[in-house]
């Protein structure tokens, strides 16, 4: 910026939106270099912004509010057209988890649901799953033994969960679960607006030999009422690129092996 005059205030906070329009977040470090001041300058920024209504501060660093600053819609169709990019790489890079000969927990969700199509690269294979969308997709694979959970349903998610649902996976010795969420952070771990959801969930894990968390970089920051599970206590994350380096460190620093797809 050598020999420029220096962006007044207002100059700044267009500029920020500009770069959150184009990341969705930005580390704290990131926007003191591409906005060219200091790291006071940037916090005092945001804390505008956010007192506006523009931004959310999340661990080191802030997001748009309307990227993802809110829960994410509950009804499965407006959910199943929100960034559908990230999902498929999300769901491609967590196939390198599953092996042939497998049984598979696929979690309700649309990400996870991105996941059926491909498992036809593998073979030998049981999924379960308590999504109807998901069950309807794997029995059209033939190397695919499919099992549904069953449970008190849910007509907004396409899914199943709660007690009933719980003692089906209490049957099952899982070799990996794919687990997804709504809203994830540091703090809070992977939280459920659903009791239901968090009884079937905690289940699954307790059957599972390993757990991995398959949860785009939009559903970062939030957090909902109940508690599912915290990252320390999960195998494997998958996400996307679109979290800053210092969150996916501090991810990979409470244990979990991060997996990021491109």
């Amino acid at each position: 910026m050598s020999g420029k005059a220096p962006l007044i205030p207002e100059q700044r906070h267009q500029e920020l939106l500009r770069l959150l329009r184009s990341n969705g977040v930005l580390s704290i470090r990131e926007l003191t270099t591409r906005l060219g001041v200091s790291h006071m300058t940037v916090r005092r920024d945001i804390a505008a912004l956010e007192n506006s209504g523009h931004v959310v501060s999340v661990q080191g660093g802030v997001r748009l509010a309307d990227w993802a600053g809110g829960a994410p819609p509950r009804e499965r169709a407006s959910r199943a057209a929100l960034e559908v990019p990230r999902k498929q790489a999300i769901a491609q890079t967590a196939l390198e988890l599953v092996d042939d000969g497998m049984t598979l927990y696929l979690d309700a969700g649309t990400t996870c649901q991105e996941v059926v199509p491909l498992l036809a690269a593998r073979t030998d294979l049981t999924v379960v799953t308590n999504d109807f969308h998901a069950a309807l997709g794997l029995m059209t694979l033939p190397s695919v033994h499919t099992i549904h959970t069953g449970g008190e349903t849910d007509a907004d998610s396409g899914s199943s969960s709660g007690p009933l649902a719980a003692r089906t996976i209490e049957a099952l010795n899982i070799d990996l679960a794919l687990l997804s969420t709504g809203a994830w952070d540091l703090a809070h771990g992977v939280t459920s607006h659903s009791s239901e959801k968090v009884l079937l969930k905690q289940a699954v894990m307790a059957s599972a030999a390993s757990v991995a968390l398959l949860a785009d970089s939009t559903k970062w920051g939030g957090v909902e009422r109940f508690t599912v599970v915290r990252l320390d206590q999960l195998d494997a994350v998958v996400t996307d690129t679109g979290l800053p380096a210092e969150i996916t460190d501090s991810i990979a620093d409470r244990g979990p092996n991060v997996l990021l797809a491109g």
